[in-house]
């Protein structure tokens, strides 16, 4: 029963009741109260650095450029990065996954535009007489039809908008992790390569030491024969020969493995690895700190960009879960033309016409809606958790990589005078071994303490050059803001409002 049905009378007397019907549904609709995100961002001037990056030595400068890996001087290294960059599985799937939010973001405009679609058909259909009779049965009956479908939802609390504004928030987080990708490949490649650089120089040690050992050899079979020397001193000495040997075979296996993983990270096959020559003398370039830190750090760091970008997206689906509480209004209309026979469909007695208003109003969900919320506002809390730790841990390796780079730079100086000494005392040694004032120990005590110091030094340099692109890595990689602004906004004074 409709109140058009009901009698004059009553129709009047129903009519004081509409209003207190509506307050009544308005007031047993599902509430948002209580219900808010926790997260706060964290102020990355409240991350102090100052001091621990104020005991560092390094020049004030800029951040490092986009093409940063040219500073280690190795035409080698700039096309390994270039050819890696061109194209690489990782790469893709990061691109990939940038075009599948820019389809979302394309599904979440759709939703906010008028529908209008058109549809055709033609219907035919005989009935037998015994079922409908003759009026109707035993003979064929057809009709065409053309209609025309409108659709409209009215935005009116502006959720399918926030919903739309998420969409390309997180199309521009896509796009940072995209830049991201790149760095992290570029940083790949580049420590990849000075591991090859470290298998080298291990290398050259060890022809070194198997060139010593060979030379000691030939001096103690000399005394030996001389009646100067035993045979354990010949045999200690010939020791040195195959364990010179086992570091060379090592050296060896430790670069066709650099250059194995070079291959991979170039998305190639190992045998890809067989062309990359020895890498240049690789040097340490004047590292340069920015004096801007933390502040400026925000817009640098890719993965801090796409984290902050997530947190705009996670605030405004907020407020399309609050959206989702209040009454939603949608128009459709439906119009056509229908007729017995195709050629009728023109006349205007075949016209037809349908509008469809529509107010919806959520009264009772179950705690649906308080739930989709809740989850809105804990994603909300996942979004600023994320990009708290991001900061925190950018800061932290800004730090750590400092640190490093100071202590490296005092290291390798310390550890060449050791070379130096060793060296010294591996001569000394063996001018008095064969004055015949000093025995074979010393010469041997002497051997050890060079390699070992050799040893060391190549591992220190190889670090140092490691400290210099993990620096690098952590200083942004060279990321900047894109031309068009779209760097994602960095202070939280620029973030959306979900508490209110």
């Amino acid at each position: 029963m409709t109140l058009s049905s009901l009698s004059p009378s009553l129709r009047r007397r129903c009519r004081p009741l509409l209003p207190a019907t509506l307050v009544l549904a308005l007031a047993a609709c599902a509430s948002s109260g209580g219900l808010q995100p926790q997260g706060r961002l964290l102020d990355a001037d409240s991350l102090h650095s100052e001091r621990t990056l104020a005991t560092s030595d390094l020049a004030v400068a800029a951040f490092p450029a986009s093409d940063w890996w040219r500073a280690f001087g190795d035409p080698q290294l700039d096309a390994l990065v270039a050819e890696a960059l061109a194209g690489h599985p990782s790469l893709d799937a990061a691109d990939a996954r940038l075009r599948q939010a820019q389809a979302q973001a394309g599904v979440a405009r759709a939703d906010r535009l008028p529908s209008l679609s058109v549809s055709g058909g033609y219907t035919g259909v005989r009935l037998p007489e015994s079922m409908v009779g003759e009026e109707l049965g035993g003979r064929y009956m057809g009709s065409g039809q053309v209609a025309f479908d409108f659709s409209y939802g009215v935005d009116l609390w502006g959720g399918k908008r926030a919903s739309w504004e998420a969409a390309v928030d997180t199309v521009h987080a896509a796009a940072v992790d995209a830049q991201a990708a790149r760095l992290k490949l570029a940083s790949g490649i580049v420590q990849a390569y000075v591991e090859l650089d470290r298998a080298w120089r291990a290398n050259d040690i060890a022809e070194q030491e198997l060139e010593r050992a060979r030379k000691t050899v030939q001096l103690v079979r000399q005394r030996r024969a001389a009646g100067i020397d035993s045979d354990l001193q010949v045999r200690q000495a010939e020791a040195r020969i195959p364990a010179a040997q086992q570091q060379l075979q090592a050296a060896q296996q430790q670069i066709d493995a650099a250059r194995t993983a070079l291959a991979a990270l170039l998305g190639q096959g190992p045998d890809r690895g067989l062309g990359i020559a020895r890498p240049q003398a690789l040097d340490v370039a004047a590292l340069q700190l920015p004096g801007v830190l933390p502040s400026e750090l925000l817009g640098r760091r890719p993965d801090i960009v796409a984290a902050r970008w997530r947190v705009e997206a996670a605030g405004k689906q907020i407020k399309v879960a609050k959206a989702r509480f209040y009454p939603s209004f949608n128009l459709t209309a439906l119009a056509g033309v229908v007729a017995p026979n195709v050629g009728d469909l023109l006349r205007s007695g075949s016209t037809f016409a349908y509008l469809g208003p529509a107010l919806s109003l959520p009264i009772f969900e179950g705690g649906r809606l308080r739930a989709g919320l809740s989850g809105a506002d804990a994603q909300y809390d996942l979004a600023v958790a994320g990009y708290n730790q991001a900061l925190v841990d950018a800061l932290r390796e800004v730090a750590d990589q400092v640190n490093a780079v100071r202590s490296l730079e005092q290291q390798v100086q310390s550890q060449q005078q050791a070379v130096a000494t060793a060296g010294s005392a591996f001569e000394l040694a063996g001018q008095r071994y064969r004055a015949g004032i000093g025995n074979y120990l010393d010469v041997l005590s002497a051997q050890s303490q060079l390699l070992g110091a050799q040893q060391a030094l190549a591992t220190l340099h190889s670090q140092q050059l490691l400290a210099a692109a993990r620096l690098t890595q952590a200083l942004g990689g060279g990321y900047a803001p894109p031309a068009d602004g779209v760097a994602g906004p960095v202070s939280s004074s620029s973030s959306v409002s979900p508490h209110s």
